[in-house]
């Protein structure tokens, strides 16, 4: 059990000016001041937006009612009661079960069910989940920013899009051409499933859906038909969505507002994983650390992980080869410092971060000709040993799984949550809370005679699991297990109200914003597909 002596540790440790190691993205630099510590991120600083800017920070917040702004507040306390904790942590839920027309589940997905929780303010994650309307399939994204959320938010808005009409025919595409050139009702082809703080940032949606159409017209030109594989279709989505990222923010703008929303778009930066399922055919593109696993139930009902990506950065010796092969001998040792890309960066392939693609002399060109970028949170800063851009790329890695009967569900994460749990806890926890769930909806059988007491004892020991307070969402009970576990695996309450109660200027240093998707498989469906398929 965490005592309260820890939870005060936590407090006197930040005033007293202990800083912890921070698991920012951005290379962080501690000024020791006399009274206290700040944190100064190289690119990005915490300043409100100016009159007539505007920020894309505009999804869910955490609820201020419960949260300190600051260490220095002269009353401070760590106590929650279970009602708000239990608020906090179900604010972002969202879930969705997949039904036909006829109310009937044919689909592979049965439903989905997830969750998120900022620490950063405003929170840099996103997440995206659509159904395809004009192809087969749903997807589901989870996109972790930095630098500020700009760039998470674009590509949550327009990924799936991007991927969408990459797997339309040819002749879909020319239908959507033709009722656009004759400005009438363009058929949706994604469905999209959102939280009701998931907003998009309507000011520039019709820009967004214009370079959206050059795209289509791009695939239109090409000789043949399309024809993209799924792998092909994801890999030439992420790619194109973030160069149009990079030249948006070069051409000319109809107004200011479009204009500061491309800048910090494109100088700050995102991960991003994204599940592609059609049928028994599961498809996941990785750019970055967010990721994927799946849940295996095995013959002997024992559960196993089975991953689906790998994390892009210093840890992984994959990428490390891969930046050697792209750059000059002479700069292996300075590729990667202190385990960041060029000492700036975790993440090896991320969105935008144009300040590790472009030459230095762009760079210059656009910051120069903009506004007040200082203003937008945007900071020219060139790195030493910056000398062959581009370092960054968007490309990502495609992993194909054939879904089988025992594949039970799929976990899609940003990396706060891998920082807290590993991926065989996750499993055990999704496991086990489908068990308790199912013994939940399981009648209660009884022993005949009956009589009142018998019923009380078998109410009582349904209560003592911890039933009757199981969070219904399985993303915000691996939320509530991230943050609030003890060193035994258990939810500590003192430790979960502490971590909710961490001010804005010490959160960071606990743990990050945490996304959390997660996807349960329609086992039925799998298994008729191999009885139809033998």
């Amino acid at each position: 059990m965490m005592s309260r002596t820890v939870s005060s540790w936590i407090l006197s440790s930040a005033r007293s000016s202990i800083i912890l190691q921070g698991k920012g993205r951005w290379y962080s630099i501690c000024i020791p001041n006399r009274n206290k510590n700040k944190w100064k991120l190289i690119f990005s600083k915490t300043r409100p937006y100016p009159a007539g800017s505007c920020s894309l920070d505009r999804t869910f917040s955490f609820p201020k009612a419960f949260r300190h702004t600051s260490t220095e507040e002269e009353h401070f306390s760590f106590q929650l009661s279970p009602a708000q904790i239990n608020d906090i942590l179900r604010a972002g839920e969202l879930s969705h079960r997949a039904l036909d027309l006829n109310g009937k589940n044919t689909n592979s997905v049965l439903r989905f069910e997830s969750n998120q929780l900022a620490s950063n303010s405003p929170m840099e994650d996103r997440r995206s989940a659509a159904t395809c309307l004009q192809t087969a399939g749903m997807m589901f994204g989870v996109f972790d920013g930095h630098a500020g959320a700009a760039c998470a938010q674009a590509v949550s808005e327009r990924l799936l899009h991007y991927i969408a009409v990459s797997l339309l025919p040819r002749q879909s595409l020319e239908e959507i051409e033709l009722a656009v050139e004759a400005m009438k009702p363009v058929r949706p082809i994604l469905q999209r499933h959102r939280h009701p703080n998931d907003v998009e940032y309507q000011e520039i949606s019709s820009q967004y859906f214009e370079n959206l159409r050059v795209y289509w017209q791009h695939l239109l030109d090409l000789d043949t038909e399309p024809g993209f594989s799924l792998e092909e279709a994801m890999i030439c989505a992420f790619k194109r969505l973030d160069s149009d990222i990079s030249l948006e923010v070069q051409a000319p703008q109809e107004n200011e507002l479009m204009r500061n929303v491309a800048l910090q778009v494109a100088f700050s930066g995102a991960t991003a994983c994204v599940a592609h399922i059609d049928g028994v055919h599961l498809h996941v593109a990785n750019t970055g650390d967010c990721r994927a696993i799946l849940g295996v139930r095995e013959e002997d009902g024992t559960w196993s992980t089975l991953p689906l990506t790998r994390d892009h950065n210093a840890y992984d010796e994959f990428e490390i080869r891969r930046l050697k092969r792209e750059h000059p001998r002479s700069e292996e040792k300075t590729l990667f410092v202190n385990d960041r890309l060029l000492g700036i960066l975790m993440p090896s392939r991320a969105f935008g971060d144009v300040q590790l693609k472009w030459s230095k002399e762009l760079q210059h060109s656009i910051l120069e000709n903009s506004c007040d970028v200082e203003a937008l949170n945007i900071y020219q800063y060139v790195p030493p040993n910056y000398h062959t851009p581009p370092y960054l790329t968007a490309e990502p890695e495609v992993t194909y799984h054939k879904l089988r009967g025992k594949d039970k569900f799929l976990v899609i994460a940003s990396d706060g949550l891998w920082e807290m749990l590993s991926n065989e806890k996750v499993v055990k926890l999704v496991a086990g809370h489908l068990a308790e769930l199912n013994m939940q909806k399981s009648p209660l059988t009884f022993k005949k005679p009956i009589n009142l007491g018998y019923m009380h004892n078998l109410l009582l020991q349904r209560k003592s699991k911890g039933l009757a307070s199981l969070d219904r969402n399985i993303a915000t009970h691996l939320i509530r297990h991230a943050i609030g576990s003890n060193e035994y695996g258990e939810v500590d309450p003192e430790k979960l109200a502490a971590m909710l109660t961490l001010p804005e200027d010490l959160a960071r240093m606990y743990r990050d914003d945490i996304t959390v998707t997660v996807v349960y498989f329609n086992s039925e469906t799998i298994e008729d597909y191999y009885r139809n398929h033998e």
